[in-house]
């Protein structure tokens, strides 16, 4: 999982709002693009159908409101919401959820530590999606990476196309510490999706892939076929 660049990213944001300890914006003709927005505390929002720079927060939310361009979305502590039609570059946190509406344009990756990632029907985004203790779901997506986790449920939803296969890691790599019985990860493969690439599952999972559903090669996991709209339960 390429956390580093996830953490390098978080880093050097907290490390330049602290030095502010005011929110700051950049003068966007410089930039080449939008407004950058950077805080320590508070929220951010991108407006409907507006164009920004950059949206960087360490304690606070951001929220990407219809057909807002932005250049990236980073947050520490703090979820991201988007509504319908957005375009960012990339979206990530450290502490909370990732949840996109319909048609959203990702051109890289969205990353999670501790939160779930949702991106619904229409959705495409280049890279891939990551998180280490959270669940991730698309419908109807067009995934240009793949999908990795350590902790968390996967659904590959209906009509969804992942090209870089899944990985499931691990929970011993410092990423991940829990007391007690771990939960196992459930993942399934819904109707008519397809997994280009292998599923390499390092630990212990439930699969589940729709006899609709095309897959690449397998290991670490044995696959239980369903048909109808939802798999069995555990």
């Amino acid at each position: 999982m390429n956390r580093s660049l996830l953490f390098a990213a978080l880093f050097a944001l907290s490390g330049t709002a602290a030095l502010s300890g005011t929110a700051a914006t950049h003068d966007p003709a410089a930039q080449g693009h939008g407004q950058d927005i950077d805080k320590v505390n508070g929220s951010i929002t991108a407006e409907a159908g507006q164009a920004y720079g950059d949206l960087s927060t360490v304690n606070g939310s951001i929220r990407i409101e219809a057909g807002a361009h932005i250049e990236a979305a980073e947050t520490v502590n703090g979820s991201i919401r988007a509504d319908d039609d957005i375009q960012s570059r990339s979206l990530s946190t450290v502490n909370g959820s990732i949840r996109m509406g319909e048609r959203a344009q990702i051109d890289g990756n969205i990353e999670t530590v501790n939160g779930g990632i949702f991106v619904d029907r229409g959705g495409k985004v280049s890279r891939g999606i990551e998180t280490v203790n959270g669940a991730i779901g698309v419908v109807d997506t067009d995934l240009g990476g793949g999908i990795v986790t350590v902790n968390g449920d996967i659904t590959v939803g209906v009509g969804s196309h992942v090209k870089g296969g899944i990985h499931v890691e691990k929970p011993n790599k410092g990423w991940s510490f829990r007391i007690g019985k771990q939960k196992i990860p459930r993942i399934v493969i819904g109707p008519d999706a397809v997994v280009e690439g292998p599923l390499v599952f390092e630990r212990e999972v439930k699969l589940y892939v729709h006899s609709s559903a095309r897959i690449g090669s397998l290991r670490g996991a044995t696959a239980v076929r369903f048909d109808g709209n939802t798999p069995p339960k555990d």
